[in-house]
């Protein structure tokens, strides 16, 4: 070990996860400070292993070379959480980096042992070395459990680690984080173009568009070029199966002067396979004329691709021109890029021109690389069906359905994407196939020695057998490369749709044969299964076809065990830029030789709780907002307690549940007339409860629930929208998908438009057909799905729709959703009849925190109606920021809901990430069970005709209807502080997850100090403490866009003006609007996107709501009543 010299500690010093794509230390150019990182990190190896600061001089130093960051809390869940799923993806990782890096047995240590933990993931994850890293990381954070959020590049630098290792929700969720944290940091484009990449190939498009858009707003220093993110948004768009815009996208990046050879040699494979695959684009014979003619010119700008051959040899193969095919996949194969698909397209064209052999041994090539390859475990089956060996068939029909049970479920579900029915009936013929030949074979004679010979050899010596010379060298070839192909030496040019398979194969040894002979001949499919699915699949698939976690333990080279993912999904933006130095992003970006903590921790909170507290008055905080530094921008604004961890999901009571506690009975109250109705015991008997049912409201109150009904609305307004969810019937417990035989929490309907009256006549139609087929009525078919009435499903329209074996016909629904109310002048009687419900349920009411919004919430502030046939789903999920809803059963028919109370929320979002479904983005429908088994109780119970449901603050719910009937719906605000602080603190979540409030929390904070007194304690803390963070924060922008030179300019606020949100992060922004100086449409921006486009804000109008002396009035005049009673009430 030598001694660092002066200048080589402070290089050292320097180096930390921001410099990941930025400095290559694989370059010969920077071989010597390789070698100077590679000697400290066995110096900072040994000085862990020894677990304490020895005096030697080696020691002392690196100690210097050791970062003191602030400390790390929550991250032991985030890296030692026992969810299996999780777990799954990252023990490999973890025993293998505990191998390399030698880590004593955690005890309190000092703040340079500490440190030394996270300055060696930083200079590992620089190396390449990422299970090494993640352990260096994992170990720092179970030391800094309590603050971890204050090291933003230990948060990057695990994200990326993370990222690189495929273990994307702890990715997504870290990054998540320090976005939420810090989203002026430096490497902020870095996060938001791997959070879209990931978000992308886990199917929830709309969310990684928006990372995507973001990443292109960024001026930082930038692995990527702009017209890379450009391609990815077009990939995006085709993945959607947004045709049009995917080509027009593709189309401008061609018409793009400096674009280059690789980027253009992607954009025309994904041309052609689109002309190719999609019938939108053309008359047949034209489009493939151009599928072909865009494919040559990919391969003319990038001889190298193998991809493009392959997809090449799918096109002349689809055409019949067999020689063709035969040499493009064979070039393929050439080209180093051979897979699981190329062998299997391989197979399809020898069985085609009825040559078995050849055709075995090219099947035998596919499933050999990927054990889990369906198409081909299925051609296989078919092949050996069509020679009479119907046992072997067997075998290989099984593997072709094994493979869905031991895939990733994440891998599942990417498959399911956009299967259309060439891919259903395949999975259906499948089951069909493999119960003919169990029943075959069961009648079957054993084989003897005077059986027929057979055509081909069975399935496990066609496995263990060598094949033909050309074959052999060609598959040894393809097996050889795939280490290589997975490193940054050999990136992968973009996401040619046709792989699929990503295989993080987890299956076992293949289903051997049984027995012999039998007889019976399908079709030959050509790897349909696939091909509807392959236009959503990055390029990076093609090559994965191990699973790290399958390799062997003796492969310790992270070059080669590293799964390099998304190299290859990203078309080389990972690539390392040679051209960019050191000095680069030190001189630009990391003045500050502590990590970017200081924008978060440094400036503004770490002595918030001592210098900001809600006893002090505006002139007081306006003092203190002066001595806070303006050299950088302040952070994003939380209303949340001061130094608090990000928010996530909490922990279920551990109280453990006896089988009758999982089955509550349902809180209920039976009005027998007006003065019960307004009795106070009413509403404290719902506020106490997690959902209640009121049951014979309507006829306590005397009300004409028929001016709802579906007659008095067509006289109404039968030209009214409604927005039709096209849902599949099943009972109400019940969620099949049948490919995989059991119930599953993804469900999907799909979103159109229709009037009133259109709807009725369907309302009506349907009735009148129940009447004539009564058992359609009492068996649901399958597996269906609505949206929230606050969510949209576009995360989840990839899901297949499935049925229920026993089931011949599924019966399809549609479910009228979102009927919007709000106008006085339509619906004045409507809504003066709702006007007799008692205060604390009124759509308005001082009581009412939403009443005070001051503008129109549509559903929420507002009456929604909701048109339902039997069978009609409003899936899983909360109400908009953790409001109380009212949902009132007009008629004639019943409806059954599902509720958990607020407590077990957290869990159930385990359990929809279990099932790689969004728990905010996604449409799910809980399997009853799976609650059960994690504890979680669950509420059942049937709403009657005019029964109100009231759903408190946070309860998760989810509703189906048992008979045709219609549903007025909306929410409220009790102005308690549970409501209050469960609806910040959603409020304060959404931004962690991207997700926009449609309540703006600050605005109305505001308004209700504006408009009431509290006499709660607990209530006005809250509420203050939000003053006082939204006021500080204005008073800091504003001192920071002054010290740029820019003027800001008063605007004042409009009657009834809705809230502003910034149009490119969604997030709400109070008083001080950023708009772009040149814009004809004004867009309103926060002040770190502003930033993005400008960051001296040159070009930017600063624009202010309120005078600053008016909102320190309020601020002043908001203190708590002390008067006995709730003056708010009156």
């Amino acid at each position: 070990m030598g001694q660092l010299t002066f200048e080589d500690d402070c290089l050292i010093r320097e180096l930390d996860s921001r410099y990941y794509g930025f400095l290559d230390l694989s370059n010969s150019k920077n071989a010597e400070l390789r070698n100077l990182v590679q000697q400290t990190i066995t110096n900072l190896q040994n000085y862990i292993a020894n677990g304490q600061a020895h005096e030697s001089k080696n020691i002392s130093d690196n100690k210097n070379a050791i970062q003191k960051f602030e400390p790390s809390t929550q991250a032991g869940e985030h890296m030692e959480n026992t969810s299996s799923q999780i777990n799954d993806d990252t023990k490999p990782f973890e025993q293998d980096a505990k191998e390399k890096v030698p880590i004593i047995e955690e005890k309190p240590q000092d703040e340079h042992y500490v440190n030394a933990l996270c300055k060696l993931g930083h200079l590992h994850l620089l190396l390449g070395e990422y299970s090494e890293a993640l352990s260096a990381y994992q170990k720092y954070l179970r030391f800094r459990e309590n603050n971890y959020w204050t090291n933003h590049a230990f948060m990057y630098g695990i994200g990326v680690a993370y990222f690189k290792l495929r273990c994307f929700k702890w990715a997504i969720k870290s990054f998540q984080e320090l976005l939420y944290l810090s989203p002026n940091f430096t490497c902020a484009n870095e996060v938001h173009l791997r959070l879209g990449l990931m978000l992308k190939h886990c199917g929830e498009f709309h969310i990684a568009l928006k990372h995507l858009q973001l990443a292109l707003l960024y001026t930082y220093p930038s692995t990527f070029s702009e017209l890379q993110v450009k391609f990815q948004i077009a990939h995006l768009y085709e993945v959607q199966n947004k045709h049009k815009a995917a080509k027009d996208g593709y189309e401008f990046l061609l018409n793009e002067k400096n674009i280059s050879l690789e980027l253009k040699a992607d954009v025309y494979r994904q041309l052609g396979w689109m002309y190719h695959c999609v019938e939108c684009l053309g008359e047949k014979k034209e489009r493939e004329a151009n599928a072909l003619n865009f494919l040559q010119k990919s391969i003319e700008a990038d001889p190298k691709s193998g991809q493009s051959l392959y997809l090449l040899g799918r096109c002349y193969a689809g055409i019949n021109k067999v020689h063709d095919a035969f040499l493009a996949y064979r070039n393929s194969v050439e080209k180093s890029e051979g897979n699981a698909d190329t062998w299997c397209s391989i197979g399809v064209l020898y069985q085609q021109q009825n040559q078995p052999t050849d055709a075995l041994q090219a099947y035998i090539c596919a499933v050999q690389l990927d054990k889990d390859h369906k198409a081909a475990w299925t051609n296989l089956g078919i092949l050996y069906e069509s020679c009479g060996q119907l046992r072997d068939a067997y075998a290989c029909y099984l593997n072709a359905t094994k493979q869905i049970s031991f895939q990733s479920s994440l891998i599942r579900k990417k498959q399911a994407i956009r299967m259309k029915k060439d891919t259903i009936g395949l999975s259906k013929g499948l089951s069909q196939r493999i119960t003919f030949l169990e029943g075959q074979l069961s009648q079957a004679p054993l084989p003897s020695i005077t059986s027929k010979r057979r055509q081909l050899c069975s399935i496990e010596e066609a496995w263990n057998l060598p094949i033909s010379l050309e074959m052999n060298s060609r598959q040894q070839q393809t097996a050889q490369m795939l280490p290589r192909q997975v490193t940054k030496q050999s990136p992968v040019q973009g996401p040619p749709p046709p792989y699929p398979h990503s295989q993080l194969s987890q299956s076992p040894i293949p289903s051997k044969r049984i027995k012999e002979d039998g007889t019976g001949q399908q079709e030959v499919t050509q790897n349909n299964s696939q091909t509807s699915a392959q236009n959503l699949i990055n390029i990076s698939e093609s090559l994965n076809q191990r699973n790290f976690n399958a390799m062997p333990e003796s492969n310790k080279s992270s070059e080669q065990s590293v799964l390099d993912t998304f190299d290859d999904i990203s078309n080389d933006i990972y690539k390392q830029n040679e051209s960019i130095k050191l000095e680069r992003l030190s001189h630009d970006a990391l003045s500050n030789n502590e990590d970017s903590r200081h924008d978060y921790i440094g400036g503004d909170n770490a002595d918030l709780s001592t210098t900001f507290k809600i006893q002090m008055d505006s002139k007081q905080l306006m003092a203190a907002v002066k001595l806070l530094p303006i050299d950088e921008p302040p952070v994003h604004c939380t209303i949340l307690q001061v130094n608090a961890p990000p928010p996530s999901p909490p922990d279920c009571p551990p109280q453990k549940l006896t089988r009758d506690q999982l089955l509550p009975p349902t809180p209920s109250v039976h009005l027998e007339n007006k003065k019960n109705a307004f009795s106070p015991q009413l509403q404290e008997f719902c506020l106490k409860h997690p959902i209640a049912v009121v049951r014979g409201l309507a006829g306590a109150l005397k009300l004409d629930l028929g001016l709802f009904s579906t007659k008095t609305l067509v006289e109404a307004n039968p030209d009214h929208s409604v927005e039709v969810r096209t849902q599949v019937h099943q009972s109400p417990d019940e969620n099949w998908d049948t490919s995989q035989g059991k119930r599953v929490w993804a469900c999907i309907s799909h979103r159109s438009h229709t009037t009133i009256a259109k709807y009725a006549q369907y309302q009506a139609s349907s009735f009148q057909d129940s009447l004539k087929d009564e058992s359609d009525k009492g068996f649901p078919g399958s597996q269906a799905m609505s949206d929230s009435d606050s969510k949209d499903s576009v995360s989840n329209s990839n899901i297949v729709l499935k049925r229920k074996k026993h089931k011949i016909n599924s019966k399809m629904l549609r479910f009228g959703t979102n009927v919007d109310l709000s106008d006085e002048k339509k619906w004045k009687p409507q809504l003066t009849e709702l006007q007799k419900l008692p205060a604390f349920a009124r759509v308005i009411s001082a009581a009412n925190m939403l009443s005070h919004v001051g503008h129109v919430i549509l559903g929420m502030n507002t009456v929604q109606l909701y048109m339902k046939v039997p069978g009609s789903r409003t899936p899983g999920h909360q109400e908009n920021n953790n409001f109380c809803s009212i949902n009132i059963n007009i008629g004639p028919g019943d409806c059954e809901w599902f509720a958990v109370p607020d407590a077990y929320w957290g869990g159930v979002h385990n359990l929809c990430e279990k099932n790689n479904i969004s728990y905010l983005h996604g449409s799910w429908w809980p399997v009853l069970e799976d609650l059960y088994k994690e504890n979680i109780p669950v509420y059942r119970f049937i709403q009657k005709p005019g029964d109100l449901v009231w759903v408190n603050a946070g309860c998760v719910h989810w509703v189906q209807s048992i008979g045709w009937c219609n549903n007025i719906a909306w929410n409220v605000g009790p102005l308690t502080a549970r409501q209050y602080s469960l609806a910040i603190e959603r409020y304060e979540w959404n931004k962690v997850q991207a997700f926009k409030s449609i309540v703006p929390m600050v605005h109305l904070s505001w308004n209700l100090a504006r408009n009431i007194k509290v006499s709660d304690t607990k209530l006005f803390e809250l509420i203050k403490m939000c003053l006082l963070q939204t006021l500080k924060n204005v008073l800091h922008i504003q001192e920071y866009v002054k010290s740029k030179g820019v003027e800001i300019r008063f605007n004042g606020r409009g009657k009834n003006e809705a809230s502003h949100y910034c149009g490119q992060c969604e997030v709400e922004v109070f008083n001080v609007l950023f708009i772009k100086e040149q814009e004809k449409r004004h867009v309103v921006h926060c002040l770190s996107c502003a930033l993005k486009l400008s960051p001296s804000l040159q070009g930017i109008v600063c624009l202010e709501e309120y005078r600053l002396s008016e909102l320190q009035r309020v601020y002043d005049s908001f203190t708590l009543h002390r008067t006995q009673g709730l003056a708010y009430t009156q």
